[in-house]
């Protein structure tokens, strides 16, 4: 309330104020986060009065997140001539997974989240990858179908929230966590017994024991919870945590090097 650096320009309250950022100041961030530590996480509202009925905010839920943040229109990155096409299936991704398959070679068509199987396949690309986003991965009935019909006829790769729906299109089940992995996260690999820290934010998990089809590769170190799956048949695999801000992708990153070789022995085979 009363900035005393002799470089402060204005006050912290009216700079938000300013921005149009709520802001609260005299709670014990301390005694939040045990209970948060005790009983996972919880809904929270910040008002100028409280609430007189909590069933408001007991029974709140986003909902049609991916619809939120997806782009409307197809968009085309990468240069003609790259050797592989991939349809990047938007459910809220950041641009940062795009230039990672720019710059190994791939052409990519960002599409937006409800674009139909069929739509994908006339755009003749040699894979697809089904990106993270936001949200309950089990309310994106549609999209899922439609993921259903992918598998099997083109490589697939899905990344967080991409790799629940696809475990959720091949028959397994997905839960939301008492706790989500937020931030720096040691993950697994089963093959190697090599640890690699990755950066997630997600509070749904797939349910490992649901899992048919597919091999469990991933699992998180801390509570052994499913991070990846490897459906070998189908050329579809995917993960948990983000694949570029993880140790996994230096010196090269494996997971991308794998659907390279999964769209380029489609291709060889078509």
């Amino acid at each position: 309330e009363t900035p005393s650096n002799f470089r402060c320009e204005g006050k912290l309250d009216d700079y938000l104020k300013e921005q149009g950022v709520v802001g609260i100041y005299g709670v014990d961030t301390r005694e939040l986060t045990k209970i948060l530590r005790d009983n996972g996480a919880m809904n929270a509202y910040i008002g100028d009065k409280p609430l007189q009925d909590l069933s408001v905010l007991q029974e709140y839920a986003v909902k049609n997140a991916v619809a939120k943040v997806t782009v409307k229109e197809t968009k085309t990155y990468g240069e003609e001539s790259a050797p592989y096409t991939v349809a990047f299936m938007d459910f809220g991704a950041k641009n940062s997974d795009i230039a990672e398959l720019t710059a190994i070679g791939c052409k990519v068509l960002r599409v937006p989240a409800d674009t139909k199987a069929e739509e994908i396949f006339a755009m003749n690309v040699d894979g697809v990858v089904l990106s993270a986003g936001p949200g309950n991965p089990a309310e994106n009935v549609a999209i899922i179908e439609e993921i259903k019909k992918i598998v099997g006829k083109k490589p697939v790769f899905g990344v967080s929230l991409g790799y629940q729906m696809l475990a959720l299109a091949l028959g397994a089940q997905t839960a939301k966590m008492q706790k989500g992995h937020r931030g720096g996260q040691p993950v697994k690999a089963l093959d190697s017994g090599r640890v690699y820290i990755s950066s997630q934010n997600h509070g749904y998990v797939v349910v490992a024991s649901s899992v048919t089809g597919g091999k469990i590769d991933f699992v998180n170190v801390n509570d052994g919870t499913c991070e990846g799956i490897d459906y070998a048949e189908q050329k579809a695999f995917g993960v948990q945590f983000d694949p570029s801000a993880c140790s996994i992708a230096s010196p090269s990153n494996i997971l991308y090097d794998k659907f390279i070789a999964n769209m380029k022995k489609e291709k060889t085979n078509a």
